[in-house]
């Protein structure tokens, strides 16, 4: 259960939009919003709220990829090439369930805090996407400066800035922003499912310097991961998803074209 204190007219219509953007999605791999109430209350002293919402969503017990990363570091454990690989494919079929609606609709906060996982006997995790609270129709033209610092300003209060695209840090006045924002996101999610570490993070853990410049100039790093490490191909994987230049970087089904066949070489 998702309890949201409304404190205005603003913040209402925002968990208006998410209950509407969620109802749009029907996918094993995203996250279903089972019901949802929006009550008004008297505001009281200590609250300054008029209204609350209610969301209700089915419970996974394993908790997040992030929850999971903080157990197994602890234990210096990784993830199997095997199971990198099938996690990362579900949340590759759950956001071309969002890809594929007309218009396409961008997830905008693809990280592993927003994975949920359920760990199932003999088999590969179930891994889940949720909280469509910054999800939105995916392709926007920005035609002027005013529209590129606004498009930044949502970016920075909706989209975490680890796993956030280089052009919603630096958007230029002219420039078309489509659904391969997520792409970059996906990039830094299956670099932190093995290495439990956005890519950006652990260059700064490495280096210091600015967040925003090394993924501008998209600074990659590997740390040591697994003994055996992991294949190349899947580090090669990572880089092709994080090209600046939005526009030579991969769609949705060159990613699961390029997974599906990385999972045949390796799961055997």
């Amino acid at each position: 259960m998702k309890k949201v204190l409304i404190q205005n007219n603003e913040q209402l219509e925002l968990v208006r939009e998410e209950i509407r953007v969620s109802s749009l999605f029907s996918h094993r791999n995203l996250l279903p919003l089972l019901d949802h109430a929006i009550i008004s209350v008297k505001p009281t002293q200590e609250g300054s709220w008029n209204h609350e919402a209610y969301l209700l969503f089915p419970v996974h017990l394993d908790g997040t990829l992030l929850d999971n990363f903080k157990a197994m570091s602890a234990k210096n454990d990784f993830f199997s090439t095997s199971d990198v690989l099938q996690i990362f494919r579900q949340l590759c079929a759950g956001l071309e369930h969002m890809h594929s609606l007309e218009p396409p609709y961008a997830h905008n906060d693809v990280k592993p805090g927003n994975v949920l996982l359920t760990h199932r006997k003999g088999e590969s995790p179930l891994a889940i996407l949720m909280d469509f609270g910054s999800a939105r129709p995916a392709r926007r033209q920005i035609r002027s400066r005013s529209e590129a610092l606004q498009l930044q300003e949502w970016a920075s209060e909706h989209c975490a800035a680890p796993f956030r695209a280089p052009e919603l840090w630096d958007c230029p006045s002219h420039a078309d922003v489509d659904e391969r924002t997520d792409i970059w996101a996906l990039g830094c999610t299956l670099y932190a499912i093995m290495y439990g570490v956005s890519p950006f993070e652990y260059a700064l853990g490495e280096s210091g310097g600015s967040l925003q410049l090394a993924i501008v100039n998209a600074q990659i790093k590997w740390p040591a991961g697994p003994k055996p490490q992991y294949p190349e191909a899947l580090h090669q994987f990572v880089t092709w998803m994080l090209q600046p230049q939005p526009s030579v970087r991969p769609r949705i089904d060159d990613i699961i074209f390029h997974v599906d066949k990385l999972i045949s070489k390796f799961s055997q």
